[in-house]
């Protein structure tokens, strides 16, 4: 009989037959697994990623939208070469083929431009950046992010920053000044105490002139005058 060959097959082979039972069943397992992997993620299935770069974010959501995918808007940056609130940059890239129904990342250009601190010194009436090398300024002014700086020199003592202008207003500690203003550093060039030393010697020399006693030499006589009888000769 076939199940008596089974039985007696177990009680002769208990070890192997265990082995044969794992088996079938791993196998079983691992196809179950495959075919609902396959299911969930699509397996073999894939969709092209509509280009939406240059568009509106309304726009180009609705167009991943109608294809099938999600959208996560990732970050807004600010771009002045671009329209506010129009997609910078996707990914997926446009014309990839990937899975349906997979996130798309956008990046937007900000509808207003990002805003920094120059100094966070929490000394808010004070000028920013006073007093710091002009090296560290501009390093710290390029790191920032701004594109439109120009460096004015101003008398001073030192050669350090005086003060800083964005859009021609003083920039104050704490101060939050748009990412795509005009700057102006206004930089002390050390000539001060030359100039006044300048000043000095010269107000010294006026003084001198002004209170210096006028003398005659009594020996000094005109030539054409030394002889009262002489009259000089009328042409």
């Amino acid at each position: 009989m076939p199940c008596d060959w089974g039985s007696s097959f177990v009680s002769r082979h208990p070890i192997v037959a265990n082995v044969l039972i794992i088996t079938v069943i791993s196998v079983l397992g691992i196809y179950v697994a495959y075919v609902a992997t396959a299911l969930f993620t699509k397996h073999g299935c894939s969709s092209e990623v509509p280009r939406v770069e240059g568009k509106s974010y309304t726009d180009a959501i609705s167009i991943l939208h109608d294809a099938g995918f999600r959208v996560d808007i990732r970050d807004s940056l600010y771009r002045e070469d671009i329209k506010p609130g129009y997609v910078i940059e996707q990914f997926p890239k446009g014309k990839l083929m990937v899975k349906p129904g997979r996130k798309i990342f956008l990046y937007i250009n900000a509808v207003h431009p990002k805003e920094v601190v120059l100094d966070d010194d929490n000394h808010p009436t004070d000028y920013a950046m006073k007093g710091i090398s002009p090296r560290s300024a501009m390093a710290r002014l390029e790191e920032l992010g701004f594109k439109s700086i120009r460096v004015v020199k101003v008398l001073g003592s030192y050669d350090r920053v005086v003060k800083v202008l964005a859009n021609g207003k003083i920039v104050r500690k704490t101060e939050k000044i748009p990412i795509n203003a005009s700057i102006v550093l206004e930089i002390s060039d050390g000539r001060l105490d030359q100039v006044k030393d300048s000043l000095q010697r010269l107000e010294y020399m006026r003084n001198y002139k002004e209170t210096a006693p006028v003398t005659e030499d009594p020996d000094y006589s005109d030539p054409e005058y030394s002889d009262p009888d002489v009259m000089p000769e009328v042409m």
